[in-house]
């Protein structure tokens, strides 16, 4: 077995990260990957360009801008390629929408994740930098990063803001708008914003030409993980239940509706889209302007997945499951 590892940037990753885990699928290509556990901004970038570390699940923002200045950072594949959000506010405060977002308090934690709440809101007509809403963020992050500060300083999560009249709404991610639910808050539904986020393939230029053979096996692990995560639904919500705790312990339920979004979302082939790409490079720009310096496809290199792809490992993965599922619904016919 060789060690790798592939540590996360938001807990939230260990969603997908336990599946492909406990489905065998690293394990199948001779891999011991160390992933349950969560690595800062600057520890990653740090470990990345030396080399000292083989993958990790982000940055998704910063890099641009380091590109700029001589980074060897690369991404090989990307897993979701928008955030589904949900807008969570109180029942009586006349909040039904976007726009009635002008004028309130909206909470934020997370460089990304207050990004990602300024270009939605901005493509959509509300401008932080106009004072249309007031943003009003956590110090559960250190600033300008998504590191978490001491756990004795960290803030109650943002949902309970909202219940508690400190800011007058949010955006939210299962489990954490299931939970808020659960706490009798209002929950919007509104349109994903197509974004690069979650779990990237990140890596350095000189280790993918050093390495090959264990990049390649790295990403048929991941892709045979996601095949399994949308494929085998009951198995998967099991491990998401009892494993992912970090949000708080969630019922069957919850881990069936956070399996189903996360499920629909993931993308098979690990392609990023252009939207995608495009929107992330706008909040590189905003927060970095030697980005302006790159194009944005340049930190990305997908042919190694590309060639997977072309020899059919990737449709073989769903096509198995398919004719597995053809042959049952055959026996219970003939039963």
């Amino acid at each position: 077995m060789d060690k790798v590892g592939f540590p996360y940037r938001s807990s939230s990753h260990l969603i997908l990260l336990h599946v492909i885990a406990e489905s065998g699928s690293w394990e199948k290509y001779g891999l011991d990957v160390d992933y349950d556990r969560k690595i800062g901004s600057e520890d990653a970038q740090r470990g990345i360009e030396s080399c000292d570390l083989e993958f990790c699940g982000g940055n998704h923002v910063s890099t641009y801008g380091l590109r700029a200045r001589g980074s060897s950072w690369v991404y090989l594949g990307q897993t979701v390629n928008q955030v589904n959000h949900q807008l969570v506010v109180r029942p009586n405060s006349g909040i039904n929408g976007i726009a009635d977002i002008r004028g309130r308090k909206l909470g934020g934690a997370g460089s990304h994740p207050i990004l990602n709440n300024w270009l939605y809101l901005k493509q959509r007509g509300l401008d932080q930098d106009r004072d249309d809403y007031e943003l009003v963020c956590q110090e559960e992050f250190k600033p300008g990063t998504m590191d978490e500060v001491e756990s004795d300083k960290k803030p109650p999560p943002l949902w309970q803001w909202v219940r508690d009249g400190i800011v007058d709404a949010a955006f939210l991610g299962m489990p954490s708008s299931l939970f808020a639910k659960a706490a009798g808050l209002k929950v919007i539904d509104v349109e994903p914003l197509p974004m690069i986020q979650f779990s990237s393939i990140s890596t350095n230029l000189k280790f993918v030409q050093k390495h090959p053979d264990l990049v390649e096996r790295f990403l048929k692990g991941m892709l045979e993980g996601i095949a399994f995560f949308k494929t085998n639904p009951e198995k998967s919500i099991e491990i998401i239940q009892r494993r992912y705790t970090k949000s708080g312990q969630m019922t069957r339920e919850q881990a069936a509706f956070t399996h189903q979004n996360l499920a629909q979302t993931l993308a098979p082939k690990l392609y990023p889209t252009m939207t995608a790409i495009a929107n992330v490079y706008e909040e590189a720009l905003r927060q970095d302007k030697d980005a302006r310096k790159v194009n944005p496809m340049e930190l990305w290199d997908m042919h190694h997945v590309r060639r997977l792809d072309d020899t059919g490992f990737i449709d073989n993965l769903y096509r198995e499951k398919r004719f597995s599922e053809k042959i049952v619904r055959k026996q219970k016919a003939e039963a």
